[in-house]
């Protein structure tokens, strides 16, 4: 008798197994009834976005541009101006949230974020670099993307002492930061102003004048890192459980550490790569996600990443259209993140 590949089955209340021949999943319809209606405020507000700007379009021409049924001038204002910007901020905000979820559970220390820990300042070092140096600019993302994983790949060496803890792996983040942040100002004063300038103004982390080629780079590397994340998170959960809990249950521990890692790094080094060091979405988001969702899980990640493009798109959409003047949208999460982070740290009774 033939029996389907694919089987599903109830667990806990409010839980559904689904099980193949190589992988199971267990997904929480409380959580998921909550990305899907994250999901439909996101793409309200995308929509909505699009209405905003010198040259206003109604919400119903903004919807009939996007599939090529407008007049020429919105379409052209909607499809090749708008769009791209709107739908880059929601992939980096998502890639950033997932980066800190995983960064947040690899050390166990609900404080940390790529930003934190240096793989953004890596970003900016190589970026910074190639911007003053007058290179190619179609490559800076290439530039930055190759920043940040080396950057990684250094604070993974240096914290490495018959496997790598937690802690070390901060402090030594920490350090490299702090080098690499000196060696940005230094390129910033060392270079003609005119060369220095365009560099500023990518530092404050920015979804100004993004593009196609920009949206296509996003989806290629969400594609792959995404389901990548969301597999790996029965694996992030053992380890909340202890580095000993953890081999004992038959886990590899530095090889599971150094797999979240790879995905973490991917998925902020492609962020920056694009957008500029963005601070505080990478802290923020996963707690919230958390908060709403539970521990974290393949659901809450998926909800982890909606939120994460929700958060961006809103602080893109008050940084450009409800301020005295247009702000590069790193400066308004900034100014919320900051404030959270100290929220974080009194709560916590963080003890150095």
């Amino acid at each position: 008798m033939a029996m389907s590949s694919i089987a599903a089955r109830r667990g806990k209340p409010g839980h559904v197994t689904v099980r193949t021949r190589f992988f199971a999943l267990r997904f929480n319809y409380r959580v998921l009834l909550m990305t899907a209606l994250a999901l439909l405020l996101l793409v309200l507000l995308a929509t909505w976005a699009m209405t905003l700007g010198s040259f206003p379009i109604p919400f119903s021409d903004v919807v009939r541009a996007m599939f090529g049924e407008g007049s020429p001038d919105q379409e052209l204002v909607v499809r090749n101006l708008r769009l791209p910007r709107v739908i880059s901020a929601v992939l980096i905000g998502a890639a950033l949230a997932m980066a800190g979820a995983i960064f947040q559970g690899v050390v166990r220390n609900p404080l940390v974020s790529p930003d934190i820990i240096g793989i953004d300042a890596g970003a900016t070092l190589f970026a910074v670099f190639w911007i003053v140096t007058g290179r190619t600019s179609w490559l800076l993302p290439v530039a930055a993307f190759a920043g940040a994983l080396l950057t990684a790949g250094v604070i993974y060496l240096l914290a490495w002492k018959g496997g790598v803890s937690p802690n070390r792996l901060i402090l030594v983040g920490i350090g490299v930061a702090a080098t690499l942040s000196a060696g940005t100002t230094y390129m910033m004063v060392r270079f003609p102003i005119e060369m220095v300038r365009p560099a500023v103004v990518w530092t404050i982390g920015s979804v100004y004048a993004s593009t196609w080629q920009d949206v296509r780079l996003l989806l290629l590397f969400l594609a792959v890192l995404t389901p990548a994340a969301v597999a790996l998170m029965w694996r992030l959960r053992t380890l909340q459980l202890g580095d000993d809990v953890t081999r004992v249950l038959g886990v590899s521990l530095e090889r599971t550490r150094l797999e979240l890692i790879v995905a973490g790094c991917g998925l902020a080094a492609v962020a920056t790569a694009i957008a500029g060091p963005i601070g505080f979405v990478a802290l923020m988001v996963p707690h919230i996600a958390r908060m709403l969702g539970g521990p974290m899980s393949g659901s809450v990640m998926l909800l982890t990443a909606v939120a994460g493009g929700l958060f961006l798109l809103s602080a893109d959409v008050v940084a450009q259209h409800f301020l005295p003047v247009a702000l590069p949208v790193g400066v308004v999460t900034s100014a919320v993140g900051a404030p959270y982070f100290l929220l974080l740290l009194y709560r916590s009774n963080v003890r150095m």
